[in-house]
This record gives structure tokens, C-alpha cells and sequence, in this order.
């Protein structure tokens, strides 16, 4: 909630159409949002607990408020959090109805206390610390669960927004600390016994149990009545000659970042990798300003190619042309070739190799790319591991409330969970999200959370300060129609699975038109997508998403 110096705001009724919302900007800052049923009217703090977006520009849809940044949704009732990004629902207000006019009290909020009365007597263990397994912890404290957590995570770090860190943090726009989830006292204040460093060597899923190793320590045994692996991924490092030597980085963790963030320093930088984490990290790099140089190497001809089209590519390019990217299409990477560093009082005696350090980058054609630093953003894989034994190494297979059999779940970038769409893994923050939501919800037995049949995938990418947005999921992004003008940053583009006039779009991205990519998605969930056909006729989008939620 903003710090309102405010308290008092009159409102006219007669702004707000019955179904709809309005949000109110004050002098402060803060914003107020008003929804509306008939004579029914409720008042709450109108920015999105995630990001502060002004929850007023997003859309309603029936009792649906959706932010239009990154597709938080709370109830237009209660403000109860229906969907993430956001972990926390809206702070509520109290008012006064003059007849024609209210008046909203920001000092007087509504608090929905919810007592941890269910389930005293269990005990959840959750494995990992990422997105999926804080989202489980905390989900079930804000929704009653009793029992005992404990959350074990080989990290030494308490659960932190990991996607922040190539869109935030390496940029310098944001400290360590501000990327803790739930703040740093957000165990202890949970009642969630916050387990770092420790591996799980073993999962016994039949006996709902795991065993825990520790250098300092015997191994453990801890049974649970409901145990949660979500274990996550790990990068993928191509079978590239050099890629062992010193200067090549990965990017997945805090430390990760540290280090990367340390040794860019007035270093020539080539990044392998032209999806997410490579633009992301070029984009970062560059506005924090201490490189030497930018080089991106893709093996496509086309940046995030299996995401978006070629028009909507060209146009990030430009965009990081524009900002002193240089990029290297079509191209292999053979070998990252090294440097004597013999010379170097600081390196590792230990290394039988002379050339321990890199000094550039061999491609197939033969080019030559100087290089102090290499980092490689080639993708990665679900850490499948400790359930092997039980399902396929590309995914855990679950149902749609992410359970693998009866109190045993697995969520997040190793599940390949039955939704909507069909069965999918999916390697997205908001989705892990979801994850733990679907899954706090399927040990607590509440039926009235939806559970992933009822969902749709989101995620977004943030480069120079612009947000590329997408929701739903497409194999391809060339059976598309495009909207809009990519190159001004503003448009947006349907995906289709083939070309047929009634083929229905299962995916959109889109830079500048937050609410028509908002009402796609309600449309989407809802099993109504536009077909091809309607948006070639001049489909209104956001009109037909009130419409279907009247």
C-alpha cells in the first residue's frame, strides 16, 4: 500500500458504470480503485501490490480486476489475489455512501484475517526455494494452513525474485535486498522453518519422504504428510570447446550475477544466446554502462525467434542496435578460444592449462570475435533428477492441481503439468507461480482456486526499460497476424497453430497495448479465443472480454 498522507476521498458514484472500475490518482501518489455491481460498491488501494501499476488502466472481467503490467488478478469484491505475479491481494478501505457520492477512509482498512487453523497437525516439506516452492510456503499461511513448513533450499540465500536479476539488477536499477520475496523476515514471520544450503540427495516419493545431506552432518531422513519438490533448472552449457575457461558465465542465481556484474568491467562482453536471458542481459549490461563492448551471437537469424516474428524481431534488434549492441546472426560458435594468463599473479596455479583465460570466440566461417568475457544464455534443463525414477527426464509428469500421486506434488521448471493448453513444461516465473498457488490450494482442499485446466500462461521480458509481453502458448510464431507498428514499439501480434480462417489464436505478444493483450488472455482462459477470420474483420477485443464477463 502507498503511504497516504491522505485519508479521506470523496468519489462520485455515477463515474463508475455498474461492472466496471475506476482508479482515483491522488496528490501523494496513491491510488484509490472504486468496483462496481449495481448499488455494490468496494474501495481499495488501487496499485498492484507487484509493481505499483495503476490497477484503473488494467480491465475488469466480471469479478476479474487484471493488472495490465504483468496479469496479477484480484476479486472485485474482497480484493482476494486470484492470479500472480502478485503474491498479496489489495488492501481494502472503508467508506461512507452519501446517496450520490462516497467517502473512501484510506485509514480505515478492512482486514481479512484468515486464522492457520486448518490442518494443525501436519507437517508440508517443500523442496527448493525458487518461485514455485515461496509461492507453495507462502500461500498456504495466507490461506489457513496450521501445519508445519519447512522449506529446504540448497541456496544459501532466502527466496528472491531470480528474474529480476537480468532485468534489474545487473542494470544496477535495483539493490540485493529489494529482491527478497516477502522481505528478509518473511520466514520467520511465516512460521516457515527456512532450511539454506542443504541438498536433497534423495526423494522416496512412495513414502513421502526425503533425505537430506549435509557436509557438516549425518545424513537425514524427513517424512512429510505433503511433500513439494520444486527443484527448478539449471543452465545449459553447449558442448563447446573453452566453455570451461575462466570468464564464461552462466546466469541462473544471485551469485551469478555477482560475479558477472564484478567482471564486465571495461571488458569486452560476447553473449552466446538470443533468447530471454541473452536480451536480457545485453539490454542490462548496456544501461548500466560499463562494458567495453557488447556482442550477441545467434545461432538464428532472428532474436527470440521461437517466440515472436521476424517484423517483431527486427524491431528488438534495432532496439539494441540502437543502445550499441552488436549482433552476429546465423552464426556457430565453434570454440571460445583462450589466453595465456600464466602471466597473471592471480590465476590458479592448479590448472594444467596455460590458456585458462578467455580471449575470444571462433565461429564456424572462421571469424574471429575478441572477447574477455563470454556469457552463455543457451537455455536450460529441469532438474528431473531426484524423481527419475519415476517419470520422463523432460518433465514430471502431474495433473492439473501438480500432483504426481496422493500427497506429493511436483511444480515449477520440472513439471509438465496438465493445463488448459494440454501438457506442457514450462519454464516461466509466473507460471511457477501459479504452481505454488494450484498446489497450497490442492493440500488445503479448496475447491473454489482454480486449478491450472482454468489457467493460461503469461510471461514478459523487460528490455531498455520496455516490456515485451505474451500470454498463452504457441508451437510457432509464423502463423501470425500482426497489428501495429513493432519498430515504434507499439503493436501487437497473434499466433495461430495453422492458417485456417477458424483457427482460433492460442498466443499474443505485444509492446504498448497492455489491455488488448489483458483481454486476450481473459478470452483465452475462457476458451474464446479470436479466430483468424474475427480479427481480420476488425475484431474489438476488449469490448467482447466485458462482454463474455457480464
Amino acid at each position: 500500500m502507498s503511504n497516504s498522507t491522505i485519508s479521506t476521498v470523496t468519489i462520485h458514484k455515477a463515474d463508475i458504470p455498474s461492472g466496471g472500475m475506476k482508479s482515483y490518482k491522488q496528490d501523494d501518489d496513491s491510488i484509490i480503485l472504486i468496483t462496481r455491481d449495481d448499488n455494490t460498491f468496494h474501495a481499495f488501494d488501487g496499485k498492484c501490490p507487484h509493481a505499483g501499476a495503476d490497477l484503473g488502466e488494467g480491465l475488469r472481467c466480471g469479478n476479474r480486476v487484471v493488472c495490465p503490467w504483468h496479469h496479477a488478478t484480484f476479486d472485485s469484491s474482497d480484493g482476494t489475489l486470484l492470479e500472480p505475479v502478485a503474491t498479496e491481494g489489495l488492501t481494502q478501505y472503508q467508506f461512507t455512501d452519501n446517496g450520490d457520492s462516497l467517502t473512501v477512509d484510506t485509514a480505515a482498512k478492512i482486514d481479512h484475517i484468515i486464522a492457520n487453523d486448518q490442518l494443525k497437525e501436519t507437517h508440508t516439506v517443500i523442496v527448493g526455494g525458487g518461485a514455485a516452492g515461496f509461492m507453495t510456503a507462502h500461500h498456504l499461511r495466507n490461506t489457513g494452513y496450521g501445519g508445519k513448513i519447512t522449506l529446504i533450499s540448497k541456496d544459501d540465500k532466502a527466496p528472491y525474485n531470480r528474474p529480476l536479476l537480468s532485468k534489474a539488477f545487473l542494470a544496477g536499477n535495483m539493490p540485493e535486498e529489494k529482491l527478497l520475496l516477502g522481505g528478509s523476515d518473511w520466514a520467520q514471520k511465516n512460521n516457515i522453518d527456512l532450511c539454506l544450503s542443504q541438498t536433497v540427495s534423495e526423494v522416496l516419493p512412495n513414502e513421502c519422504t526425503i533425505i537430506v545431506s549435509s557436509e557438516a552432518e549425518e545424513d537425514k531422513k524427513l517424512s512429510a504428510d505433503f511433500l513439494v519438490v520444486a527443484t527448478g533448472a539449471s543452465p545449459i552449457v553447449p558442448p563447446i570447446k573453452g566453455a570451461n575457461l575462466d570468464g564464461v558465465y552462466t546466469l541462473r542465481s544471485m551469485d551469478d550475477a555477482k560475479l558477472i556484474k564484478a567482471a564486465t568491467h571495461d571488458q569486452r562482453v560476447v553473449i552466446i544466446g538470443t533468447g530471454f536471458i541473452g536480451m536480457e542481459v545485453a539490454s542490462a549490461l548496456s544501461q548500466a554502462g560499463t562494458t567495453a563492448s557488447i556482442t550477441v551471437i545467434g545461432q538464428d537469424n532472428r532474436v527470440m525467434g521461437n517466440i515472436v516474428s521476424e517484423t517483431v524481431s527486427n524491431a528488438l534488434i534495432k532496439l539494441h542496435e540502437d543502445n550499441g549492441i552488436k549482433f552476429v546472426l546465423d552464426a556457430t560458435v565453434n570454440e571460445i578460444t583462450g589466453v595465456d594468463s600464466s602471466a597473471d599473479e592471480n590465476t590458479d596455479s592448479t590448472k594444467n592449462d596455460t590458456f585458462s583465460q578467455v580471449g575470444g570466440v571462433t565461429l564456424a566461417n572462421g571469424e574471429q570475435i575478441d572477447a574477455d568475457i563470454v556469457i552463455l544464455g543457451t537455455g536450460v534443463s529441469p532438474r528431473t533428477d531426484l524423481l527419475k525414477e519415476v517419470n520422463d527426464p523432460d518433465g514430471v509428469q502431474v495433473d492439473s492441481h501438480l500432483q504426481l500421486r496422493d500427497g506429493v506434488y511436483a511444480l515449477g521448471d520440472i513439471a509438465k503439468a496438465s493445463g488448459q493448453m494440454g501438457r506442457m513444461r514450462i519454464e516461466h516465473w509466473r507460471v511457477a507461480l501459479q504452481h505454488g498457488l494450484v498446489t497450497a490450494a490442492a493440500i488445503l482442499k479448496d475447491d473454489d482456486v482454480n486449478s491450472l485446466e482454468e489457467r493460461v500462461p503469461f510471461f514478459w521480458t523487460m528490455q531498455y526499460g520496455k516490456s515485451l509481453r505474451y500470454s498463452g502458448h504457441a508451437n510457432t510464431p509464423d502463423h501470425n497476424i500482426l497489428i501495429g507498428t513493432p519498430d515504434t514499439l507499439n503493436y501487437i501480434e497473434y499466433y495461430f497453430d495453422d492458417d485456417g480462417e477458424n483457427t482460433r489464436a492460442s498466443a499474443a505478444s505485444t509492446l504498448g497495448r497492455d489491455k488488448e493483450l489483458v483481454a486476450f488472455g481473459e478470452l483465452l482462459r475462457r476458451g474464446h479465443a479470436p479466430t483468424r477470420a474475427q480479427i481480420n474483420a476488425g475484431f474489438d477485443i476488449i469490448d467482447q472480454a466485458h462482454a463474455l464477463s457480464r
